[in-house]
């Protein structure tokens, strides 16, 4: 049997922030395996255990540029190690001007994009000579360039610590202003229920079996809650199945919205600022005394 050690039982609670002796027992029960840990933990606690996905740890912002036509655009996420760089005048610029070269000049990565021309110098220049500027490190992180089936439209929110990009195709610039707010709000998976993996769409399936399993529900009727979980959680992921954050009724859905409107959205890209980056939390009292105590040892 594997060792559950206290730093599993800890990076396991600040995941999932269930309490530290069921934490121990879904590792044990899992072997260690830290994924099976989290889904047992699911399981037995419900929406608790979904914590982490909601957690942001790297600073920086958003950029988006497009074009006057509405036909081009691009969406950058550039981390900062602290908020402060990030409010930056000099920063923001270098993300306004890369997002900018990335609809225009078409990078085909992040390498490429650095080594593309700006101002009399490159990206990667006027980055490498911004870090020795602040004395921070600063990285750009991901980014997409759309050529837009339809017409472009973007929401920035948090100081710009989210964005959206999307391509809507017919409507009316409201229409697509809303669609965008919606999807910052929302924070929808995918489009629709293709853009969700079937690994994602089986892991929901077993969770809800072995939750109606342990509530006593009958074998026969397993594979019905199970189904009927995963059309739920299809509904609550995908733009087309979210209800419309404005919608007066607070029934009618993206999907029977965009219908009245003779419109659809041919695609969308959601960045949040550090979404999926770990970063190193400090305990600043711990710091303190820890170098007190050396400052004490050296006298």
């Amino acid at each position: 049997m594997a060792e559950i050690t206290a730093g599993m039982v800890k990076e396991l609670r600040e995941k999932t922030d269930a309490p530290m002796m069921e934490c121990k027992k879904a590792l044990t029960e899992a072997a260690g395996e830290m994924d099976k840990a989290e889904e047992i933990l699911r399981v037995k606690l419900g929406s608790k255990a979904s914590k982490a996905a909601s957690r942001v740890a790297a600073e920086g912002v958003v950029a988006i540029h497009i074009s006057a036509d509405g036909k081009l655009g691009s969406i950058l996420e550039i981390n900062s190690e602290t908020d402060f760089v990030a409010k930056n005048d000099d920063f923001l610029k270098l993300a306004a001007d890369c997002a900018g070269l990335i609809a225009t000049k078409n990078p085909a990565d992040i390498a490429a994009l650095s080594a593309l021309e700006l101002g009399d110098s490159t990206v990667e220049a006027m980055r490498t000579a911004l870090v020795g500027k602040i004395g921070e490190n600063m990285s750009l992180r991901r980014f997409v360039r759309v050529e837009a089936k339809g017409h472009l439209a973007c929401y920035i929110h948090g100081g710009s610590k989210i964005g959206v990009l999307v391509d809507v195709v017919g409507g009316s610039e409201s229409l697509a202003k809303d669609i965008a707010m919606h999807i910052a709000a929302s924070k929808p998976k995918s489009l629709d229920a293709s853009g969700v993996s079937a690994e994602l769409l089986e892991t929901e399936r077993r969770i809800a079996i072995e939750k109606a399993r342990e509530s006593g529900k009958p074998e026969a009727m397993l594979e019905k809650i199970a189904e009927g979980t995963v059309q739920k959680y299809l509904r609550d992921v995908t733009l087309l199945g979210q209800v419309f954050v404005k919608a007066e009724d607070g029934k009618q859905t993206i999907e029977q919205l965009l219908k009245t409107r003779n419109a659809s959205v041919a695609s969308f890209t959601l960045y949040v600022v550090g979404e999926g980056i770990e970063k190193k939390v400090t305990d600043f009292a711990a710091e303190v005394a820890a170098q007190a105590a050396a400052a004490a040892g050296n006298k």
